[in-house]
């Protein structure tokens, strides 16, 4: 379903939200994980629930009570952006307040939201502050909570300043949102304001007057999808990474294949069929009885097993020639790797990006443990030592963070299947489905989010050409571990 701007929602009303108590946070100074998101859009995500039941002028007065206690929490979401006479940016916690947007779509229904293969157009109209880029923060709010009537339901979105917060800050605020709407009296996370890592720095970063702008096309066609990868289906891709064992169409393992390696398994072999779930047990109880022999390889987890399989089958659609260089780029969380370590709740972007490359024809010609191997060894050596050279780098020529395809051969992977999307009851249930805006979309971005049903499950939004994305979905390796959209 595809409606247009005019159609799909009407404004009702807009206010402003000022915190509940006055801020005793001093300015805070953006580090050199914020400054670069100053030429990024604001985020925005929000999730899709059922009609609360009780009516929506009640569930708008709670949740702006609510926002303004979380507010509270959360000082710095309700100042603004200010630069002093030295070029240094801060976050002024002036409590100059938070849009709060009222909205109608009551012609849209759930399923207009989740049924359709790609995600309508009417979804980027339930978010504040399309496509401003965060630099705009000098003069508007930071944060922007818009909420939209549906027929059958209520969509919450959150957008928010990407020079302020990274997706870690993000979704504390959104759980404490929630925790405090739904009538708890003592939030359970606590954000962490202090400003005294070696993220904070003495570099200024020089902005060209008006301020900086996005890095990649606003125009360029795209499609975006949803696709789904269930418990059973991460976990064969992620013995296939591992061990390279075949599996047929209805997820079992080759017998064959499987006792030509492990000829000593003790396993229980019925009807020549071993399941997926059966097999990875029977190697984990294995594994744990015997240890891991010197020779054997670290082990690829699900979510890089994921990464390579992307990487692979997005190069094979977009029909490059071998020797093309591609490059997969993926957000790491510093928090817990720099010595000492931030707080895990620091409020603000601890990230840093890691580029791995290499050819087209690698890519293809290796398997999907090769592919994981590059991802995983550049992850792994991003360390404090490396996290604090990127910053001396940066520190050395302070630039904005150049988002985008610019050679047509990117993929950048952004959120995290790790970020608690589904844990926001504001009372009534928790999120049907998660989406995010039009915000930094480009071809080759894809977003990490946990699937709904938990327990290892993952959703992958894809943003791709229309082309590839035809390609994509026409690739029987991919689409043999993809469990719904």
């Amino acid at each position: 379903m595809h409606c247009s701007t005019m159609e799909a929602v009407t404004l009702l009303s807009k206010c402003t939200i000022f915190p509940s108590q006055k801020s005793s946070l001093p300015d805070l100074k953006l580090s050199v994980s914020d400054l670069p998101m100053l030429s990024t859009h604001y985020i925005q995500k929000g999730g899709l629930f059922t009609r609360p039941p009780f009516s929506i002028t009640d569930l708008l007065s709670l949740l702006k009570r609510s926002l303004s206690q979380t507010l509270t929490q959360f000082p710095p979401l309700a100042g603004r952006l200010v630069t002093d006479s030295d070029g240094y940016v801060y976050i002024s916690c002036n409590d100059a307040g938070a849009d709060f947007i009222h909205a109608a779509a009551t012609h849209i229904f759930v399923r207009d939201v989740i049924g359709s293969i790609d995600v309508p157009d009417h979804v980027n109209e339930f978010f504040a502050f399309d496509r401003t880029v965060s630099y705009q923060g000098h003069f508007n709010p930071l944060l922007a909570v818009k909420v939209t009537e549906l027929a059958d339901g209520v969509f919450i979105g959150c957008s928010v300043n990407h020079a302020v917060i990274d997706g870690t800050s993000l979704w504390n605020f959104f759980n404490t949102f929630a925790e405090l709407t739904r009538g708890v009296k003592r939030i359970t996370r606590q954000p962490d304001f202090s400003r005294d890592s070696v993220l904070i720095s003495p570099a200024v970063l020089k902005l060209p007057a008006g301020g900086p702008k996005v890095t990649f096309s606003l125009d360029a066609p795209l499609r975006e999808r949803i696709f789904s990868f269930s418990r059973e289906s991460i976990l064969r891709l992620k013995d296939k990474t591992n061990n390279n064992h075949k599996w047929n169409v209805d997820g079992e393992i080759d017998i064959t294949e499987l006792m030509g390696k492990q000829s000593n398994d003790p396993l229980k072999i019925s009807d020549g069929k071993i399941t997926p779930l059966t097999w990875l047990r029977n190697a984990v109880r294995k594994t744990e009885t015997e240890g891991i022999t010197e020779n054997q390889t670290a082990e690829i987890s699900s979510f890089q097993s994921l990464c390579a399989l992307l990487w692979r089958e997005v190069t094979r659609a977009r029909k490059f020639h071998a020797s093309k260089m591609t490059t997969f780029r993926m957000a790491v969380n510093c928090r817990h790797r720099l010595q000492p370590k931030l707080h895990p709740l620091y409020f603000g972007n601890a990230i840093q990006s890691i580029p791995t490359y290499a050819s087209a024809g690698d890519v293809l010609s290796h398997d999907l443990r090769w592919c994981a191997e590059q991802l995983n060894k550049n992850v792994k050596v991003h360390d404090n030592d490396m996290v604090r050279k990127c910053v001396e780098d940066w520190e050395s020529d302070p630039r904005c963070f150049p988002l985008g395809n610019f050679d047509g051969a990117m993929l950048t992977m952004g959120s995290s299947p790790r970020f608690p999307m589904y844990d926001n009851d504001f009372g009534w249930g928790r999120p049907i489905a998660v989406r995010s805006g039009r915000a930094n979309k480009f071809d080759g971005k894809i977003s990490a989010f946990p699937g709904r049903k938990g327990g290892g499950s993952v959703d992958l939004e894809v943003v791709l050409a229309p082309e590839t994305m035809a390609g994509l979905e026409s690739d029987p390796e991919f689409m043999q571990f993809v469990t719904g959209y």
